[in-house]
């Protein structure tokens, strides 16, 4: 894969030279800054945060689910104060087995929620792939719109442009994420997602958004990656080639894995493993569930001046 991770037995660091030799332009790519809230993205340095929010009770990290809206306004609170740069809430899990949940009532969830912390000037993010909840979460302060499905690109692209809003456009091969499918990862999954986001962030830019993290979709289900071993080599290859997407032009959002099958009762030390591994390669936005662990993580490697 890319000539990182190998199976056989080489050392780590003489790979990760590998790597960035092989891929030097990349390595330098720069990406679009812009503001939300007044916080910057994508400028060089350390990674951004974006704390997470479960309103669904079947979301798969149970110490994320708030189950009750005072519950999700104190989350939101302490999560901004850890250090999360974006606090993301969901109201629908995007398990393929989890139970669908009407917009009606993802929006029910979810608007006071919004309404509370944007009032607060905390940057909310709304995830879902549901053009009406989409536009309720818009109007009611949402700055972020995290987009996980493809079949209502154009739509999706219009709101995120006359709310002037940033999207998140997340890899998905179905018409949302909850859709299993399965993902042929080949040597190298690089020019892969390359193909997959380049016309989307075409569409977007066309539609007037100016403010775009892709997300190559790490933390969704999929069908042929049910190996605890092969998924997390998987997930690290493209922590570490996320450098190489950065020649699309715009910041990188990585969803932090948990990898249980090798964490599994200290799987909540998972995330800020993973953190390293996507600043290294120079991941621009982490959606964690562990602020603070992460937080820390990331402040030692400032004083390390690891990058």
């Amino acid at each position: 894969m890319a000539g990182i991770l190998q199976s056989e037995q080489v050392p780590l660091l003489a790979q990760l030279a590998e790597l960035a030799g092989k891929y030097p332009d990349e390595l330098n790519a720069q990406v679009r800054q812009f503001e939300l809230g007044g916080r910057g993205f994508g400028a060089p340095g350390r990674p951004a945060l974006m704390g997470v929010i479960n309103l669904s009770r079947q979301s798969w990290y149970r110490e994320s689910i708030s189950v009750s809206t005072q519950a999700a306004i104190k989350r939101g609170r302490v999560l901004w104060a850890q250090g999360a740069a974006v606090i993301d809430l969901g109201a629908e899990s995007t398990q393929s087995y989890a139970d669908d949940i009407s917009p009606g009532d993802q929006i029910a969830s979810l608007l006071p929620v919004i309404s509370a912390l944007s009032a607060e000037r905390v940057l909310v993010s709304t995830e879902t792939y549901d053009p009406g909840v989409a536009q309720v979460g818009l109007a009611a302060g949402a700055r972020v719109l995290n987009l996980t499905g493809v079949a209502y690109d154009e739509e999706m692209f219009a709101l995120a442009a006359r709310y002037e809003a940033a999207v998140v456009i997340c890899f998905s091969q179905g018409d949302n994420v909850r859709v299993s499918t399965v993902l042929n990862v080949g040597d190298d999954p690089i020019p892969m997602l390359i193909d997959h986001f380049e016309p989307r962030i075409e569409r977007a830019v066309a539609a007037g958004v100016s403010r775009i993290f892709i997300d190559p979709g790490l933390g969704f289900h999929y069908e042929n990656l049910t190996d605890g071993a092969e998924r997390v080599r998987y997930q690290s290859q493209v922590l570490l080639n996320s450098f190489r997407l950065r020649t699309l032009g715009w910041p990188i959002c990585q969803a932090l894995p948990r990898a249980f099958d090798f964490f599994e009762d200290n799987f909540r030390s998972a995330e800020p493993y993973f953190a390293v591994l996507a600043a290294m390669g120079r991941t621009d936005l982490l959606r964690t569930h562990e602020v603070s662990q992460v937080n820390a993580v990331l402040s030692t490697m400032d004083v390390l001046d690891i990058q």
